[in-house]
């Protein structure tokens, strides 16, 4: 949270364009804080996108593009951490057989520290991982994702609550456990 991944997704389509190449852009549906199918940056810059579900087949619908369009030079996603496992495999076909560049964007662990399925296997089978960073204002680099409750840190619950600012703190690993620790969950 707060590293800028939708900015980056952003520049990086405005990049490919730039260049007249052309993208797609994806993000899941679940996410609709900015409202429906868009990607949108806390800096205020958005743009439309196609949504996925945890039942889309991501292959069917590139073919699909590529179809209409006959060319397509890269799928950019964001919030790539609500990807199946089944959805990466799809990707990795993509890459290797339709010769398309995909850059997927997500968190790398929920608010607990568990990783979340997409982003399992997207370390996993990715053919390079670049991580974007954010501080932690306790401590070093921001490298999880505290929820909050009326300011207050949460450590039960489902996995998934879309939120902001509002809801969640980027924080280090460190404080992270100090906060378990003093709200008696380890």
């Amino acid at each position: 949270m707060g590293a800028g991944k939708s900015l980056d997704l952003l520049k990086t389509a405005h990049n490919y364009e730039e260049r007249n190449k052309s993208v797609f852009l994806l993000t899941s549906s679940l996410d609709n804080r900015f409202g429906e199918r868009k990607i949108a940056s806390r800096l205020g810059i958005s743009r439309s996108a196609s949504t996925f579900t945890k039942f889309t087949n991501i292959t069917s619908l590139v073919n699909q593009l590529v179809t209409e369009n006959n060319s397509l030079a890269c799928i950019l996603i964001d919030e790539a951490q609500f990807l199946t496992k089944e959805q990466v495999w799809q990707l990795t076909d993509i890459v290797d057989y339709l010769d398309i560049n995909v850059i997927a964007y997500g968190l790398r662990s929920d608010y607990l520290g568990e990783p979340f399925e997409g982003s399992t296997y997207l370390m996993t089978l990715a053919d390079k991982i670049e991580e974007l960073k954010t501080v932690c204002e306790f401590g070093d680099k921001a490298s999880m994702n505290m929820r909050l409750l009326n300011g207050e840190p949460v450590f039960e619950g489902e996995q998934v609550q879309i939120g902001g600012n509002d809801s969640y703190l980027p924080v280090c690993r460190e404080y992270f456990k100090k906060m378990k620790i003093k709200y008696g969950f380890i």
